[in-house]
């Protein structure tokens, strides 16, 4: 991390710049933008630019039409909010590469802003196709990466791209998130909290063993708690449990025991005879789950129980939420954890899709210190994983000996 060259380390005025941002915000059923939180993200890289005269091309994403133009994935409807947000026009071209994008961007002034159309309505974006990469590349002087939540990706629009421009740098928004790891990971004030919740262990068994070596406290909830809580011998009734995640389970428990670390589980739980907004629910200790009922939520014994946990935490990192929350029923838990985050005197950074909507939901984005744009991305890093977006401008850094 330390290598990467950031935009405000080079000289980029009166240049061309092409900004891979991620700008793959939630819909409505009528194709309106819902949260506009990653396209305000990416705004003080693009104010700076526009600081620096810089012709600026944008670039990204939107959901997965799988290489075919999906008029309802379009980034149209990206333009106009951006226009909106800047109180400046941003011109909206309908392509990403060739002719059309290629006269658009040679006869613009320095000023414009140009958003191109959705990379992945190529097939030749999720592959990493050189040629692809090439195009793209031949659209501008310098390169800038500004779209930590797909840095995970190995795609055409930020490795490919890399290696046919001779300045490549990131933006502030990859600047906040590495840096904000950076304190909580590598460098914590203690005590050091982390929450890990969700619904597999097998989708976060790294994650799990990274932690392992540096937290002070652990509390895992969600119904990956369900395969730990089986593994200690509970009967969890026909809860959601990873049986080949069993053993896995128990090497983890005794590795937090080994490292003495303090490690929390739910003590009661919220119940239901089916999987349903409108199921029958009760409160029920982890050891009283009836027979053929669901974990569907953590209850207010476990709420007490975690939130005394965080209260002297200095350092606390989230991903994952404690219960179903899209369920009204089965959200109180995970809604309740947010309030005891978001008022604890600690670091407090959250990463995940469905940790940063329950945040959302809860009216407590504010209070956190930092919430992530990033899910895959953010959980590869707390694997202790090194991303290839970034390593890609790192190694086009090196290659032309750019700095450090």
């Amino acid at each position: 991390m330390e290598n990467i060259v950031y935009i405000d380390e080079i000289d980029i005025k009166d240049k061309t710049l092409l900004i891979r941002a991620d700008f793959n915000v939630p819909l409505d059923q009528n194709g309106n933008i819902t949260d506009d939180t990653r396209i305000r993200a990416v705004l003080p890289t693009i104010n700076y630019c526009l600081d620096e005269n810089t012709k600026i091309v944008l670039m990204s994403h939107m959901g997965r039409p799988k290489g075919k133009k999906v008029p309802a994935l379009s980034l149209l409807v990206v333009a106009k909010r951006l226009s909106r947000l800047l109180d400046k026009e941003v011109k909206f071209v309908n392509d990403c590469i060739g002719e059309l994008p290629e006269n658009i961007v040679k006869y613009a002034n320095y000023g414009d802003i140009i958003l191109l159309e959705n990379l992945r309505f190529y097939p030749e974006e999720t592959t990493n196709n050189e040629e692809f990469g090439k195009k793209l590349a031949s659209l501008c002087d310098i390169y800038v990466n500004d779209a930590f939540a797909t840095a995970h990706r190995s795609h055409a629009s930020n490795v490919a791209v890399t290696r046919f421009v001779k300045t490549c740098a990131a933006g502030f928004l990859i600047r906040k998130e590495l840096n904000y790891f950076t304190r909580a990971i590598d460098n914590p004030m203690r005590p050091f909290v982390a929450i890990v919740g969700g619904a597999k262990v097998s989708g976060k068994i790294e994650v799990l063993s990274n932690l392992a070596d540096r937290v002070d406290k652990l509390i895992i909830g969600g119904a990956m708690s369900n395969t730990f809580l089986k593994a200690l011998g509970h009967d969890v009734g026909s809860s959601l449990v990873e049986d080949d995640m069993i053993e896995y389970a128990k090497k983890t428990l005794e590795k937090i025991n080994e490292k003495r670390i303090k490690l929390y589980l739910p003590v009661d739980a919220v119940v239901a005879d089916k999987f349903a907004p409108d199921a029958e629910t009760k409160v029920t200790t982890i050891q009283e789950v009836p027979k053929g009922w669901l974990v569907l939520d953590i209850g207010p014994a476990t709420v007490t129980l975690f939130t005394e946990a965080l209260q002297n935490a200095k350092t606390i990192v989230w991903n994952g939420p404690m219960g179903v929350f899209e369920f009204d029923a089965f959200s109180r838990g995970t809604s309740a954890l947010v309030s005891s985050v978001a008022n604890a005197y600690a670091l407090t950074i959250v990463g995940g899709g469905d940790t940063d909507v329950a945040i959302h939901r809860a009216g407590e984005f504010a209070k956190m210190s930092y919430v992530s744009t990033g899910g895959g991305a953010f959980l590869e890093l707390l694997e202790g994983k090194t991303l290839p977006g970034i390593e890609a401008l790192v190694d086009c850094s090196k290659k032309n000996n750019l700095k450090k």
